[in-house]
């Protein structure tokens, strides 16, 4: 039997360590072995340093891989833009109107002239990134495999059960109430818990103001969807997708919808968001100063399937790195999601049974991410 001198090495490495980098053994690498990653890495941003091309555990069968040459831009079929300014002023039922029938068709819509100062933006973006370069060791006090931690570095979506891992090393954060978790975000840099608390503070405003907004397009009273989510909490994420050499082998993340209420995205300047619609993948191509809007399943459930929770995924290129912040606008564990009495009658019965967020956002972390719906009716 030959000897490789990673051997005693791997013997001693738990599974879930393993499955981050493949070995490839020719009796000619018995001396040294360069372009093999460390053993001890377990973020993308860092495998990634030690190797080069894809590995082998991000390579998605063929007929699972993006398919990229068919992709449409959204110049061609976009999603609606929706300028928020008047929301409050004269204009506000046709904004409504605009922001309903975003929610029927699109399942997706972007705003502008949101009320988030472009100065607290810009310090999210930022301090996000400067994370993301911090050595490896200090980056690795705040990793976790462990689904449930309100705050936790992670790499792909769950480690623990996934057979082909995504293109994505993620910083996620639980962030309201702001008191109960803001001394276990990252201490470093130094800026990091002042930018992200007031970041989180101001999109919590937005989110409140969407929130009523869907609420009256469906015809329910502004603060419905509110009360319904009872006292709901909300995360956030940070999500790091490194430059990759072979973008149509894999994923940033594979498509899926999410289990929350509303989520409110926030990009850099690198394309990578797609939404499906009409059954084509689009292209999303980022604007400056803008959010994009999407609706989760909970807001789903509740409008009886009028409005839709869309597949959306996250594709990576070879040139430059991506950053996206969501923020989760979600109901509290407890909440009794189910549709509206209103909106059901003879002619539209109760799509859905009554169930509890915590039902549904246990199943998200242990599905399998790629077209999968977490509930559906």
């Amino acid at each position: 039997m030959l000897y490789h001198p990673w051997l005693p090495v791997l013997l001693l490495l738990p599974n879930s360590l393993l499955n981050n980098f493949s070995v490839f053994y020719h009796p000619s690498m018995a001396s040294s072995t360069p372009a093999l990653p460390s053993p001890s890495k377990v973020l993308l941003g860092d495998i990634i340093t030690t190797t080069s091309g894809v590995p082998p555990n991000y390579i998605r069968p063929v007929s699972e891989r993006p398919n990229l040459t068919q992709v449409q831009s959204s110049e061609d079929s976009s999603i609606p833009l929706i300028d928020l300014q008047d929301l409050d002023g004269p204009d506000h039922s046709k904004l409504i109107k605009q922001i309903g029938h975003a929610c029927q068709y699109d399942g997706f819509f972007q705003v502008s002239n949101h009320g988030v100062p472009e100065i607290i933006i810009e310090k999210m973006l930022q301090v996000g990134k400067e994370f993301f370069t911090l050595p490896e060791s200090e980056r690795m006090k705040c990793y976790s495999a462990d689904t449930s931690k309100t705050t936790r570095l992670s790499t792909s979506f769950n480690v623990t059960n996934e057979k082909t891992a995504n293109w994505r090393d993620f910083l996620r954060l639980h962030c309201y109430p702001l008191e109960d978790y803001i001394d276990e975000w990252p201490a470093n840099p130094p800026s990091f818990r002042n930018d992200v608390a007031e970041y989180c503070t101001s999109v919590r405003g937005l989110t409140l103001k969407l929130l009523g907004a869907i609420s009256e397009s469906l015809g329910l009273k502004r603060d419905y969807i509110e009360m319904v989510l009872s006292n709901h909490g909300q995360h956030m994420a940070i999500n790091y997708y490194p430059p990759c050499p072979e973008p149509e082998l894999t994923y940033g993340l594979p498509g899926h919808t999410d289990p929350n209420a509303i989520t409110v995205l926030l990009q850099d300047d690198v394309p990578g968001l797609q939404v499906l619609k009409d059954g084509k993948w689009i292209a999303v191509h980022p604007i400056p100063n803008t959010f994009i809007i999407n609706i989760g399943d909970q807001i789903q459930a509740i409008s009886n399937d009028k409005y839709k929770s869309v597949l959306h995924r996250a594709v990576v290129n070879c040139d430059k790195e991506r950053f996206s912040i969501p923020i989760f606008c979600c109901p509290s564990k407890e909440a009794v999601i189910g549709p509206a009495s209103q909106l059901v009658d003879d002619e539209h019965p109760s799509l859905y049974k009554d169930f509890t967020y915590s039902e549904l956002f246990g199943k998200f972390w242990t599905q399998k991410l790629g077209n999968e719906r977490c509930y559906s009716a």
